[in-house]
């Protein structure tokens, strides 16, 4: 046996037991008579103590040879700490050493393996296996460990089933780009690696497994943006005999259960918010609703002067900022340049101090006086103390830059508590995204969103102004997952196809295995998939993914640790028929 304990579950009541330990050497101190080591396993910490005058010669002059990481297993007796620790569950006591096996020595680590580390992210993502040791990340795995089986739990206390899906599967080419996977036995055929079980989930309803769930990773290859995988894991869901209210009842109910025994916290009902409102008062349709600074439009308070630029604008909105009328000019001007980046694209800002006297100064007095002022400051709900700042332009790019300059502001006041959740339900999207680039229709979701039933009149006259029945829950300003209610009728869904600009011989091609099998009796049904990276991470209290991936990639979509992607061997590309051309 290689121990009888882990380092992280001794205390005072097992002094004067003999144990054995084994894990990694965290530090030793050598003080010439006495060698102290700290013994960390995933549990915790332990100190070992060897002393000359108590411990065996040879097992004394082995212990001044331990270095950093190097693989021990001791045989000790439990004895009280002089020195206690109370940061730490077991510093009320330490191991005098009797035996010590060295089971494997270590090379000094290219980082030190504590909390706070010296090591870049480069060269964590090279030694992940190292990284992981950290307690910041060994803790992360943990957290994800704790909220997935908090999923499995309360999914199959609530009937569903977890069946899993291929891998292998079709392209398809809505969407974004799969990855392809040759066939040996198929040559000059492909396979897909899926981007969701979406077809496969849908099937299942038709085979009558009524509620199905799988934790389950896809696949898209995209262009990566910060914190994006290239694969990813959703906790993906389907119901059969359901309509949208079941879904959201059932899917608030597992978002509720997680902050409770994630968090302690208790949730009332989410709120819930329609697409077009979501856009028209936070510029996006994934708004943090944990602070305020709702836009306000002012067209019909700002278009009635000379100043130009509003007048021409389609869009002139704004936004409150709390407690900033005492920003200094240098201070506004730095979020003048902010928003200015290409990143964000404003071509400037025009700003209006509402001071505590109740007078009001803005950068266009020249144009406007009080009474058009404490108009704007009424309609962006300002208080005394507050700052107002102002965008204009084209409606959507507009609403998106003052978006992001919300978002901007609510980190900088530390509105966006990583300790507070505010979910909600974003509903009644669009169906359809017009492209002028390729004039025709795109699904704002996917090709199988059934319309809403009230909607559903438009689909021939007028198909741009149905509304999807389909729902996104949002959580700190984050999209953590999203569904609909699925076409379940074959007709329907051809005329969804044609809309998308398939042609008959193309939608049988692509999706034919549906479409037949809706003639077998397929129920009505919906469901959700939450991206469970981005979920842990934000009840873990942070927004990037990373440390919540066992093994992430990095933004070039690479894993740096076992170097892939990498070229293969010519031999296997022939047997997959595959020849490769070499740029000069």
């Amino acid at each position: 046996m290689y121990r009888s304990h882990t380092c992280g579950e001794l205390n005072a009541s097992h002094i004067n037991q003999e144990v054995t330990l084994a894990g990694w050497v965290q530090k030793s101190r050598d003080k010439g008579f006495m060698v102290w080591v700290d013994l960390r396993d995933r549990y915790g910490i332990t100190q070992l103590i060897f002393d000359e005058n108590r411990t065996d010669k040879a097992v004394f002059e082995k212990a001044k040879s331990l270095g950093r990481e190097f693989v021990i297993q001791v045989k000790g007796m439990v004895i009280e700490r002089e020195s206690k620790n109370k940061n730490i569950s077991t510093g009320d006591i330490e191991i005098l050493v009797s035996e010590l096996n060295i089971l494997n020595e270590a090379q000094l680590p290219p980082f030190t393996i504590e909390d706070e580390t010296d090591g870049g992210e480069d060269i964590r993502m090279k030694y992940r296996y190292l990284d992981i040791r950290r307690n910041p990340v060994k803790n992360s795995l943990l957290f994800r460990h704790k909220v997935a089986m908090e999923v499995r739990n309360y999914l199959s206390n609530h009937g569903f089933c977890e069946v899993e899906t291929p891998y292998l599967i079709k392209s398809t080419p809505e969407g974004a780009r799969d990855f392809i996977v040759p066939s040996r036995m198929n040559a000059g055929q492909f396979y897909a690696l899926p981007q969701s079980p979406q077809t496969f989930k849908q099937l299942l309803m038709v085979g009558g497994m009524d509620k199905y769930f799988q934790i389950v990773k896809c696949f898209r290859d995209e262009d990566l943006r910060a914190d994006r995988q290239p694969e990813f894991t959703q906790i993906d869901c389907e119901m059969a005999f359901v309509e949208q209210e079941d879904i959201l009842n059932i899917f608030e109910g597992l978002t509720r259960h997680l902050l409770k025994e994630v968090h302690g916290l208790e949730v009332d009902k989410f709120p819930r918010m329609t697409y077009d409102y979501a856009m028209k008062t936070y510029g996006n349709d994934k708004p943090d609703i944990r602070f305020g600074m709702q836009f306000g439009e002012l067209n019909e308070v700002a278009q009635h002067k000379d100043f130009s630029v509003f007048n021409s604008a389609e869009l002139v909105v704004g936004i409150a900022v709390p407690g900033c009328a005492s920003y200094t000019r240098k201070e506004i001007d730095a979020l003048i340049d902010w928003v200015k980046r290409p990143q964000v694209g404003a071509s400037g800002m025009v700003y209006c101090k509402y001071e505590q006297d109740g007078t009001l100064k803005s950068s266009v007095d020249k144009f406007y006086d009080q009474e058009d002022l404490k108009k704007w400051a009424e309609i962006t709900g300002a208080q005394p103390g507050d700052l107002i700042l102002v965008l204009s332009g084209s409606a959507n790019k507009t609403r998106s830059r003052l978006s992001a300059l919300r978002m901007e502001l609510g980190n900088r006041l530390g509105l966006r508590k990583p300790n507070e959740f505010a979910p909600l339900w974003v509903v009644d999207f669009p169906l359809l995204e017009w492209d002028e680039e390729s004039e025709r229709y795109h699904a704002m979701h996917h090709p199988f969103t059934s319309p809403k039933p009230e909607d559903l009149h438009l689909i021939h006259e007028n198909p741009g102004a149905i509304r999807a029945n389909a729902y996104d829950m949002v959580l700190n300003g984050n999209e953590i997952g999203g569904g609909s209610i699925r076409i379940h009728d074959k007709e329907l869904q051809a005329r969804m196809f044609e809309l998308l600009g398939f042609s008959k011989e193309e939608a049988e091609n692509q999706f034919g295995f549906l479409m037949n099998a809706f003639q077998y009796g397929a129920p009505p049904h919906g469901g959700l998939a939450f991206g469970l990276d981005r979920l842990v991470a934000i009840l873990g209290g942070q927004e990037t993914i990373r440390d919540f991936i066992a093994f992430p990639k990095n933004n070039s979509g690479r894993d740096v640790m076992i170097d892939a992607p990498s070229e293969i061997d010519s031999k296997q590309l022939d047997e997959l028929n595959i020849s490769v051309i070499t740029k000069n």
